[in-house]
């Protein structure tokens, strides 16, 4: 296969879609969701293809499945990015010389962005809207997991996008095999940025093998701390939310940190677990208080790896801590930076903590569930940056632009 000529066709749909008005792109992808809508039945057979190759226990199961609701979901998603002011052109700052010279700094597209993702489908309409609203030309490269999900969604996006005599090609799909990715990674002077959305394993092989700079998104180990002085009735509701709500994405809890003047409460603090037959790895001051209080069989002793560990699943690590520093180095030593939580009634102790924890997305008091584009008004997402050039945290249609200068005069040359 030819993946250079598939990219430099992406390529040139840059220039098409660089000529379309905010009105007609958002009447582009308004008539993407309606088509969705129309074709729920199609993408749920397609959907079932990929379900019934993937074990029902697979923590991915959940990720990749859709129903009619999760796909009104998405559209709902699309719509309310067609209503968010366009970023294309907007002026960032502007200023006068001394010597006449007007410079504008102005938000511009990326242009041709490369999206790898494993076993979400979601994201393909996710990508797109956001890609399409910003100006950018998407190239997606989906996991075999997805594979007849991604492929009827893609369809339905290229269907419409040739309605409007528009290029297919503005939203490209790769092949699922593996050689597709290093070809993408590789693809310098075509391709301008690469997103990885998907577990560590998938990031840390697109970070080592990219010629092209990179945004990671994706794996999230997030912690919540009981303080000593939280509410116990607030910490049983964020804990049991932030755990159960959905346990294969990646603002789901992993680890509760509790201070051990409040450990009398733990029991409490977990009872609501038990309804989802949540596994807990509890270390050695937790574990003596849960016993004979936390069913048995969903109660073991922490290890090392029970620490750090990003479980996509009902599973969840306890650590007991004697001080609010011990608190944040157990986060730094741990933390994937993505989302932290403080459950207190200490408003001083909350500020240290939204002060000196490193993550992309700190939290008093609110559950860490709330990490998504879509709960921060962006309307959708690409995925949540961990890092800390250029995005971080939920990145949509602000984090999908960068910026050029315009310098405007009349003769003006410089002295030597």
């Amino acid at each position: 296969m030819d993946y250079r000529l598939i990219f430099e066709k992406a390529q040139k749909a840059v220039t098409v879609l660089s000529s379309l008005d905010d009105e007609r792109i958002n009447s582009i992808l308004l008539s993407v969701g309606e088509k969705v809508l129309s074709e729920i039945d199609i993408i749920l057979i397609e959907n079932r293809k990929d379900l019934d190759r993937m074990d029902v226990s697979d923590p991915k199961y959940d990720r990749l499945k859709l129903t009619k609701e999760r796909i009104e979901g998405m559209v709902s998603d699309l719509k309310t990015v067609t209503r968010l002011p366009s970023p294309i052109g907007k002026i960032l700052s502007e200023t006068i010389r001394p010597n006449g010279l007007k410079i504008t700094k102005q938000s511009v597209p990326f242009g041709l962005i490369g999206v790898i993702f494993e076993s979400r489908p979601n994201v393909c309409l996710d990508v797109f809207s956001l890609c399409f609203k910003s100006g950018n030309v998407c190239i997606l490269k989906g996991g075999s997991d997805a594979e007849y999900s991604t492929r009827a969604l893609v369809k339905i996006i290229q269907d419409v996008l040739q309605s409007f005599e528009i290029p297919a090609e503005c939203c490209t799909l790769l092949p699922v095999e593996r050689d597709a990715t290093l070809e993408l990674l590789n693809a310098t002077g075509i391709v301008d940025l690469i997103i990885p959305r998907g577990s560590q394993g998938l990031i840390d092989y697109v970070r080592e093998n990219s010629k092209i700079p990179v945004i990671e998104t994706g794996a999230g180990v997030c912690h919540t701390y009981f303080d000593k002085d939280g509410n116990k009735i607030t910490g049983q509701a964020i804990i049991n939310n932030a755990k159960t709500r959905r346990v294969s994405v990646c603002n789901a809890l992993d680890c509760l940190i509790i201070h051990e003047e409040r450990l009398q409460d733990l029991p409490f603090l977990c009872e609501k677990l038990i309804e989802s037959n949540v596994i807990i790895y509890a270390d050695e001051k937790s574990f003596e208080v849960l016993c004979g209080n936390y069913p048995d069989e969903l109660l073991k002793s922490a290890m090392p790896e029970s620490f750090g560990t990003e479980f996509l699943d009902y599973k969840m690590s306890i650590r007991t801590v004697s001080r609010f520093e011990e608190a944040l180095e157990h986060i730094a030593k741990y933390s994937s930076k993505h989302s932290e939580c403080i459950i207190t009634d200490n408003q001083g102790t909350a500020d240290s903590f939204k002060k000196l924890v490193d993550a992309a997305c700190v939290y008093e008091n609110v559950s860490t569930a709330f990490t998504d584009g879509a709960q921060f008004g962006l309307g959708a997402e690409i995925g949540i940056s961990t890092q800390k050039l250029h995005a971080r945290g939920p990145m949509a249609l602000e984090e999908l632009m960068t910026y050029k200068w315009i310098i405007n005069g009349k003769g003006v040359t410089r002295d030597a």
